[in-house]
């Protein structure tokens, strides 16, 4: 078997530049698969779909009419092993679950590994460009679609503070936000107020912190973004 055959060299070879492209994209964005995962992914899905196709190459002992080629099944078990690879980048921080994004791009580049792996080329292609085009353009999307964006606040007051749940509704609603959920805590001589609120926004957030920080009411707070 020669390994400079087209048959081989070309799927290796866009598996391997496929994989790059998408994983740089994720490694600038500083996400849990990068650059090398990527590759890795891509290439071992197209080695192991060439291994299915071109199984009667080393398939040498057994005789050519009782070999079925059947390279749907391997790409069914890939598949299955991608997704407890795309599972492990997924986590939760604070109120938010980063790495949907980059699940998904390791599931797209196993694609794309299985279709150079099978030769299926302008497919493979096609869908490496569309991938990238899309994971490019999330800054334009969060600017252009709506969303409906939260964040979770936090005031520590002493106890004989003023504030009361009531009162910080009214106040976040002074700033554009518009509260969900509001809960109070003690602890010793500390009140802790809680809201989630929705409506955030840059503006609004610098707004509400410039406030905050003049209040000497206010021992501390915190304003974490929440994606739901």
């Amino acid at each position: 078997m020669d390994l400079f055959e087209p048959d081989l060299a070309l799927p290796i070879l866009g598996a391997v530049l496929a994989g790059a492209v998408i994983g740089a994209e994720r490694e600038f964005r500083a996400s849990p698969a990068g650059f090398r995962t990527h590759i890795l992914v891509s290439l071992s899905c197209a080695l192991l779909m060439l291994a299915a196709v071109h199984q009667i190459r080393w398939l040498t002992d057994t005789p050519d009419e009782i070999i079925r080629i059947d390279p749907v099944r391997m790409a069914h078990g890939v598949l299955t092993g991608i997704g407890f690879l795309c599972g492990g980048v997924i986590f939760r921080e604070g109120f938010s679950v980063r790495g949907l994004t980059t699940a998904a791009s390791l599931w797209m580049t196993a694609s794309l590994g299985i279709l150079f792996g099978v030769g299926f080329y302008s497919l493979a292609i096609a869908g490496a460009v569309a991938t990238v085009l899309i994971l490019a353009a999330v800054g334009a999307t969060e600017k252009i679609l709506p969303q409906r964006r939260y964040a979770h606040v936090k005031l520590y007051c002493s106890r004989d503070a003023s504030l009361s749940e009531e009162s910080l509704a009214s106040r976040l609603a002074g700033f554009g936000l518009r509260v969900e959920a509001t809960g109070i805590r003690m602890e010793g001589d500390c009140v802790e107020f809680q809201a989630t609120v929705r409506g955030d926004s840059e503006t609004r957030r610098q707004l509400l912190v410039d406030a905050l920080r003049r209040d000497s009411a206010i021992r501390g707070f915190e304003y974490l973004l929440q994606h739901p």
